[in-house]
C-alpha cells in the first residue's frame, strides 16, 4: 500500500511526538533539516525523529521540516511507518537531511478496516490481513481459494471441484439458523449482495485473483460494528492493487497451464463382479441372472476426462502526471474433470488515483469488470455413473434414444422412468449453459479541509450491476424427457439482473493532542444502499407447444445507516475504540425497522511500558478486549417477511362458479412484528512478538451469543394460515478460541525461511428454539439425503449443536458387523420408533489448523501449504442409498451397480437412519507445493522473471470411508470430485 503524500493526511496518527525534554549537559545545537522519500523526493510528514536514549524530540511538519536542540555525540533515530529506520550520529552540523527508504515488510503492518486503516500494532479487535504473498497458489478461478486455510477462525469448503464452484465461508462458526451465515464482502470499500447471481456458481468468481492485493479478515464484534446489521457473521475486506506515485511505467505478465485428474474413485463392482453377485443373490431366478449383459463398462471412467486449464494476465501500471493507475486483464480457461463442464472468463480492472490542491484532495477510482461463459454440464452423472449396470454399453445403437443405451419397459419399449439414466446419455445429450456480465465501479472522494487540516471528508459513491443469461436443452431423443401426452424434449431460458446502489459520507477526525500524549481518531457517516432484482425463467418442450415453467419474480431492499467510531490514544500504550451503528432496513416493519449495534475495545501495548525495557528479546506483547452487538437481516429468500402474502392456486385446486372455474388464493403465514437477529460477542486476546518480531503471533478466546434468532417454528394447531412460521425466537452460541503464530527462523544472504501454523477451537451450542417449554418438541429437522420421500438426517435441537445427526443407535455381532435393522432401544419401551433416534456428532470440524513453509535459497524458493480438520462427521449417503443387495435389480426389468462397501454390512434393505453411516471425517490435506526460480539482472536489471510449477491438491489423510471427507453440510451423497492439479508457470515483469 503506498503511503508517500499520503502520509500528509496520516501526519497526525502516525507521528509519535515525545513531549519530556530532558535537560542535556554540553553545548547544543539547533538541529533542522528535511525528511524526504528516497524514491521520489517528496517530502514526509510526521516522522518521528527522537534522540536515542532519552525520551527527546520532535517530528517533522507537514513539509517534512524538523527543528530540534542536540548536542554533538548525539544519536538521532528517524522512523516512520511504511519506512525503514534510520539512525544518525551528530557532529557539529547544523542541516541535517534524511531520506528513508520504503520498507515493504513495514508497510504490511497497516491493516484495512472499515472506513478506514490502522497500524497492526494500534488495533484494537481482532483483525488478520493477508498480503499477496501469502496467497496459496495454483489454479484459482475464485477470490476465497487464496484465503483457504491461511487464518485461524475461518473455515473455507468449496463446494466440490467443478470449475469456478462457489464456497461456504464461516467466520467463527455460524450464528444463524434460517437467515445467511456468509461473511459481508467488502470490495474496495463497495460492500457486494451476499446472495449469488443466476447463471454462474459463485458471485465472487467476477472479482478476478490476480488482481487482490489483499485480504483483511474483521472477527470480533469490536471490528465488525461499524458495519453493523450486515456484520454478525464477521468481515471479509478485499483490497485490489493499484499504481504507485513516483513509479515508473511497468509491464507485468503472469501465465499458467496445467493438468487435472481425477483422483480415487468410489469402489463399485466391475462386471465380472456384478455378474458373479446376481448369481448368488438371484440365485432361484433365472430370468434376473439370464438378462445380465456381457459388456464391461467403467461408468466413472467414461464420464471423467483429463482436464486442461490456462490463465493468462496482464496490467499496465505506473505513475503519469503525478497520478497513480494500474490496468489489468485477464484471461481464464478452465476446463473441469467431468466432461462438458468447463469455464471461461475474461476480466478486466482500472484503478486510478489522482490528487489535487497539494494532496487536499484524493480520488480513488476503481472499476472491475467480468465476462463469464460457464458450461455447467450435468452433476447428476456423477451418481448415476456409481449406480449404473456395467455390465451394458454406452451406445447399443437404438436410434430412437439417440443411440445409447436406455432401459425401457418391456411391454411399449418407452423409457422407464423410474431406472438410472445412462450417466454418458445424461451428459451429451444435457446443454447447460450461461453468459454472465457484471460491473462493479465505485469512485471515492477524500478532501482533507484546507481551513481545517485535521479533518477529512469522505465521500464512496458505487454501482455493482450484473446481468445473466441461460439455457438448458435437452433433444427429443434424450429418454428422461419422453412425453407421450405433450412432446418430448425440455427447451429452458432463464435471465436475471441485479443492481446495487452505494452512497456513503463520513466525516473523519485525527488529531495528535501533545500536551495529553493522545491521538484522537473519530469517523462519523452515513450510508445508503438499494438492491434491486428481476428475473424470469420459461421453460417449454422442444417442440415450443407445452409450457412446463414460466416464473417471473422482482424485489428490492433497502439499508440506511448512520454510523461513527472513536479510536483515542493515550502515551502510545493505552487504546480504546468505540463504535456505534444504526441500520434501517426495509425488511422489516417500521416498528421494527431500526436497530442500534454498539462495540467497545480496549488495548494495553503492554511492551511500551517502562517495566517491560529488561525483556530485551520481547518486541511485542498487548492485552484486547472487546464487546460488541452485530445484527442480522439478511433473511434467506423474502425480502418482506413482515408482509402477508398469497400463493395461487393450481389446475387442481380451483374453485366453481357455475361452469366457470377460478384461481384462488391462500394465505401464508407471517409475522408482522419480525426483527433482527443480535449476535453479542465478547473477546479477550494477546498479541505477541520476539526477537524484533521474527517470531509474532497472537492467542484469542472468544464467546458468541445470538438472540432473536430467526427460526422456523411450528404453529399450534387450529391455524388457518399455515402450521409454520419463520419469526424470531431462539438463542444459539458458539465459543472457542484462536492461535496464530509466524516464524522467521532462518534469514541470511543465502536463506530465508518463514512459517506459519494456526488453530482454532469452536464449539457451536443451541440454547433455545422455542418461546414455551415443551417436553414433546424435539427440534427443526433439516438435512434432506437421498433415498425414501423427504427424509432428513439432521436436526436442530436445544442443547446440541445445529445440524446435529439424528439417527438409530446401531447394533453389531460379535465379529463386529453391523446387524440389518437391530437398533439400541434407547428409552426402553420394547418398541424401536421415533422415540429412540439420538443425536450424534456434528459434521461442524472442532478444530480447524492451517499450516504454511515459505523457503527461499538463492534464486530458489519452495513454498507448501497445507489444512488439518477434526472432529467433523460425515453421513456417507452414498453407501447408505447405494450399498444394499435390494438394489441390484428392480421388478420393473433394471439392474443397478452397488458400492463394494456392502460387503462390510451386508445389509439387503436400507438402514438409512444407522449410526453406521455417520462417519469420522477428520482429514490432513496438504493442498500447494510450488517450487520457483527467480532470474536476476535480465536484460540490464529491466526485466523480472519467475518461472514455477505447482502441484495442487497433493494428498488427503483420513478414515472416511467415502471419496473425499472435505463436505461442508455433513451429507455426501453427489459431490463433484476435487482434481489433483499439475501447473507450470511463469511471471514477466519489465
Amino acid at each position: 500500500m503506498k503511503r508517500k503524500k499520503l502520509t500528509q493526511t496520516l501526519f497526525p496518527i502516525l507521528s509519535f511526538i515525545l513531549l519530556l525534554n530532558l535537560n542535556s549537559f554540553g553545548q547544543e545545537i539547533n538541529l533542522t533539516g528535511k525528511v524526504t522519500d528516497a524514491a521520489d523526493g517528496q517530502s514526509l510528514p510526521g516522522v518521528s525523529v527522537i534522540i536515542k536514549g532519552t525520551y527527546t524530540g520532535t517530528a517533522t511538519d507537514v513539509d517534512g521540516n524538523y527543528n530540534l536542540k542536540v548536542k554533538p555525540g548525539d544519536v538521532l533515530e528517524f522512523s516512520f511507518i511504511g519506512y525503514k529506520p534510520q539512525t544518525v550520529t551528530i557532529t557539529n552540523q547544523r542541516v541535517l537531511d534524511i531520506a528513508l527508504q520504503e520498507d515493504l515488510q513495514e508497510l504490511q503492518e497497516v491493516v484495512v478496516i472499515g472506513y478506514g486503516q490502522v497500524r497492526k500494532n494500534d488495533a484494537t479487535g481482532s483483525v488478520i490481513a493477508i498480503n499477496a504473498n501469502d496467497f496459496n497458489p495454483g489454479v484459482m478461478s475464485s477470490p476465497q481459494d487464496l484465503l483457504i486455510g491461511k487464518t485461524p477462525g475461518v473455515q473455507i469448503t468449496t463446494g466440490g471441484g467443478a470449475p469456478g464452484d462457489g464456497a461456504t465461508i464461516r467466520i467463527r462458526g455460524g450464528s444463524s439458523m434460517r437467515a445467511s451465515n456468509d461473511p459481508l464482502i467488502v470490495v474496495d470499500g463497495v460492500p457486494l449482495d451476499n446472495s449469488g447471481i443466476n447463471g454462474m456458481r459463485n458471485p465472487l468468481n467476477s472479482i478476478n485473483p490476480a488482481d487482490i492485493e489483499s485480504f483483511t479478515v474483521l472477527k470480533d464484534a469490536s471490528s465488525t460494528a461499524i458495519y453493523g446489521a450486515r456484520a454478525s457473521n464477521g468481515v471479509i475486506i478485499i483490497t485490489t492493487k493499484q499504481g504507485k506515485k513516483g513509479q515508473p511505467f511497468r509491464v507485468n505478465y503472469s501465465g499458467q497451464v496445467g493438468i487435472s485428474w481425477k483422483e480415487g474413485k468410489i469402489d463399485v463392482m466391475n462386471a465380472d463382479e456384478f455378474r458373479e453377485t446376481v448369481r448368488k443373490q438371484f440365485a432361484g431366478n433365472p430370468n434376473i441372472i439370464n438378462n445380465l449383459g456381457t459388456d464391461n463398462t467403467d461408468w466413472q471412467k467414461e464420464i471423467y476426462r483429463v482436464a486442461a486449464s490456462n490463465d493468462h494476465n496482464l496490467d499496465f501500471s505506473g505513475s503519469k502526471f503525478d497520478t497513480p493507475f494500474r490496468l489489468s486483464v485477464g484471461y481464464t480457461n478452465q476446463r473441469g474433470i467431468l466432461k462438458t463442464t468447463n469455464l471461461k472468463r475474461v476480466t478486466g480492472a482500472l484503478n486510478v488515483n489522482p490528487s489535487f490542491f497539494d494532496d487536499f484532495l484524493k480520488i480513488n477510482i476503481h472499476a472491475k469488470g467480468m465476462y463469464i461463459k460457464n458450461n455447467f454440464g450435468n452433476t447428476e452423472s456423477i451418481g448415476e455413473a456409481l449406480l449404473f449396470d456395467p455390465t451394458r454399453p454406452v451406445m447399443d445403437g437404438n436410434e430412437r434414444f439417440g443411440g445409447y443405451f436406455t432401459w425401457t419397459q418391456a411391454t411399449t419399449g418407452n423409457p422407464n422412468i423410474i431406472a438410472t439414466k445412462n450417466p454418458v446419455a445424461h451428459l451429451k445429450q444435457h446443454s447447460d449453459k450461461s453468459k454472465v456480465k457484471r460491473f462493479i465501479g465505485n469512485i471515492q472522494f477524500d478532501y482533507r479541509l484546507h481551513f481545517f487540516q485535521d479533518m477529512r471528508a469522505n465521500l464512496n459513491l458505487a454501482y455493482d450491476y450484473s446481468k445473466s443469461d441461460g439455457k438448458v436443452i435437452e433433444p427429443e431423443d434424450a429418454s428422461w424427457t419422453y412425453d407421450e401426452i405433450h412432446g418430448s424434449g425440455y427447451h429452458k431460458e432463464y435471465n436475471e439482473k441485479k443492481h446495487n446502489e452505494l452512497l456513503e459520507f463520513y466525516l473523519n477526525y485525527n488529531k495528535n493532542i501533545e500536551e495529553i500524549y493522545s491521538t484522537i481518531d473519530v469517523v462519523a457517516g452515513y450510508s445508503w444502499q438499494h438492491f434491486k432484482k428481476s428475473s424470469r425463467s420459461y421453460a417449454t418442450n422442444t417442440a415450443g407447444n407445452y409450457v412446463k415453467e414460466n416464473n417471473e419474480d422482482a424485489s428490492e431492499n433497502y439499508l440506511l445507516s448512520f454510523f461513527g467510531r472513536l479510536n483515542y490514544t493515550f502515551m502510545d500504550r493505552y487504546l480504546l475504540t468505540f463504535t456505534l451503528r444504526g441500520d434501517g432496513s426495509s425488511r422489516f416493519a417500521k416498528s421494527q425497522r431500526w436497530g442500534t449495534f454498539p462495540s467497545l475495545a480496549l488495548a494495553w501495548r503492554i511492551d511500551q511500558e517502562d517495566f517491560m525495557n529488561r525483556f530485551e528479546n520481547l518486541s511485542t506483547l498487548k492485552l484486547r478486549l472487546g464487546y460488541g452487538i452485530t445484527g442480522q437481516q439478511d433473511i434467506i429468500g423474502n425480502d418482506y417477511p413482515y408482509l402477508p402474502n398469497y400463493t395461487i392456486s393450481n389446475d387442481k385446486a380451483q374453485y366453481q362458479f357455475g361452469n366457470e372455474f377460478v384461481y384462488t388464493l391462500r394465505p401464508n403465514g407471517y409475522d408482522a412484528n419480525i426483527k433482527w437477529e443480535e449476535t453479542t460477542t465478547w473477546n479477550v486476546a494477546l498479541d505477541f512478538g520476539f526477537y524484533n518480531n521474527r517470531i509474532n503471533g497472537s492467542i484469542d478466546y472468544y464467546y458468541r451469543k445470538t438472540k432473536d434468532l430467526l427460526n422456523e417454528i411450528p404453529v399450534a394447531a387450529g391455524s388457518n394460515l399455515t402450521n409454520k412460521l419463520v419469526t424470531n425466537v431462539g438463542d444459539l452460541s458458539n465459543q472457542g478460541f484462536e492461535f496464530n503464530l509466524n516464524a522467521i527462523p532462518i534469514t541470511n544472504d543465502s536463506w530465508h525461511w518463514e512459517v506459519n501454523v494456526n488453530m482454532s477451537y469452536n464449539k457451536n451450542k443451541i440454547i433455545k428454539l422455542i418461546r414455551n417449554k415443551d417436553p414433546n418438541y424435539v427440534g427443526v429437522l433439516t438435512g434432506g439425503i437421498s433415498g425414501g420421500t423427504g427424509s432428513t438426517i439432521q436436526i436442530h435441537s436445544e442443547g446440541h449443536s445445529s445440524n446435529a445427526f439424528y439417527v438409530y443407535h446401531q447394533v453389531y455381532d460379535e465379529n463386529g458387523k453391523p446387524l440389518e435393522g437391530v437398533y439400541v432401544d434407547l428409552n426402553g419401551d420394547g418398541i424401536i420408533n421415533q422415540l429412540d433416534l439420538y443425536r450424534y456428532k456434528s459434521p461442524a470440524p472442532k478444530w480447524l489448523a492451517g499450516f504454511s513453509s515459505y523457503l527461499k535459497y538463492k534464486n530458489w524458493d519452495l513454498n507448501i501449504a497445507g489444512r488439518f480438520s477434526f472432529g467433523n462427521y460425515v453421513y456417507n449417503n452414498v453407501q447408505s442409498n447405494g450399498a444394499l443387495y435390494s438394489r441390484m435389480y428392480d421388478n420393473t426389468g433394471f439392474y443397478s451397480n452397488i458400492p463394494t462397501a456392502v460387503s462390510k454390512t451386508n445389509f439387503r434393505e436400507a438402514q438409512y437412519f444407522s449410526d453406521y453411516y455417520v462417519q469420522n471425517a477428520s482429514f490432513m490435506k496438504l493442498d500447494n507445493i510450488t517450487l520457483g526460480y527467480n532470474f536476476q539482472k535480465l536484460w540490464k536489471n529491466r526485466i523480472d522473471l519467475r518461472v514455477f510449477a505447482i502441484m495442487q491438491n497433493v494428498f488427503t489423510i483420513t478414515r472416511y470411508k467415502g471419496l473425499d471427507p472435505e463436505i461442508f453440510n455433513g451429507i455426501d451423497n453427489n459431490v463433484y470430485p476435487r482434481p489433483r492439479t499439475f501447473l507450470v508457470g511463469v511471471n514477466l515483469g519489465f
